[in-house]
């Protein structure tokens, strides 16, 4: 049996995470939290995502329950999962990480807790992004220098970061494929008199609006022709399961920093 604490249980992500758990039979919720001075710290958190009791407690701090957990999964902020992360990383605790919107120096800092931990760490968990993202290096790698490439994701009004990690994922698996350094290459906007399009960029637009769960297209565009490849998710049931099972699938593995590659032997 594996026991899973559950980082901003109360919320969108962290509720998905808690009531699609009972769906496992190797999973079982060992403590949930949300920041200090939440409301619901005190209450059953069954009742919270509105099910039945499931006699857990919703605490105020990682280090109430870190001692309860096997893996922790956390879908927060970037300042509440670097200070998750530096808690389980003194315990030796396994993590599953969804947050995105880290900058190259979090990672930087981060790196040494991420690998010195087992611990997952993926922009999406979504089983179709995931073969999305084997195929676009496929694709990419076929059609060459010879077709201009443009991301654009869209998501809900409330997303905090811009591009998606996931949309920054794909410009990187397709960079890699192409040998292109992605700094060099991304283009995050277009206004005004731009000029041609370069040859090599990889164009990176950002749409926010209403209740998106999440689209990403990917767009190779040739002379006579154009591929469009799209992912919609519409339910964030299919990240929470992700998760899930990176948190099985984590149980019991030595330290270092895995992917949802991994989780799904797609390497």
């Amino acid at each position: 049996m594996v026991r899973i604490g559950v980082s901003g249980a109360a919320g969108k992500m962290g509720s998905r995470i808690t009531a699609l758990s009972r769906e496992y039979e190797a999973l079982r919720i060992g403590g949930a939290f949300e920041r200090k001075g939440h409301k619901d710290v005190g209450r059953d958190i069954g009742t919270i995502i509105g099910g039945g009791e499931l006699g857990v407690r919703l605490s105020g701090s990682i280090e109430e329950i870190i001692d309860s957990v096997d893996v922790i999964i956390d879908f927060t902020t970037v300042e509440s999962t670097k200070e998750n992360l530096r808690a389980a990383s003194l315990k030796g605790k396994a993590m599953v990480i969804g947050t995105t919107g880290f900058s190259k120096d979090d990672l930087r800092v981060a790196d040494p807790m991420l690998r010195g931990i087992p611990c997952v760490m993926a922009s999406n968990m979504s089983l179709g992004v995931n073969l999305l993202l084997k195929v676009l290096q496929d694709v990419a790698r076929a059609l060459g220098e010879d077709y201009d490439i443009e991301i654009v994701e869209a998501h809900h009004r409330l997303k905090k970061d811009a591009p998606s990690g996931t949309a920054l994922k794909m410009a990187q698996v397709i960079a890699d494929a192409l040998n292109r350094d992605l700094d060099e290459v991304a283009v995050y906007a277009r206004k005004g008199l731009i000029g041609e399009r370069t040859k090599k960029e990889i164009g990176i637009q950002t749409i926010r609006a209403g209740d998106i769960v999440g689209e990403h297209t990917v767009i190779f565009g040739g002379l006579g022709e154009r591929i469009e490849i799209t992912h919609k998710a519409s339910s964030r049931d299919t990240f929470a399961r992700g998760a899930l099972k990176a948190a099985l699938w984590l149980h019991g593995k030595p330290a270092g920093l895995y992917d949802m590659q991994d989780v799904l032997g797609l390497k």
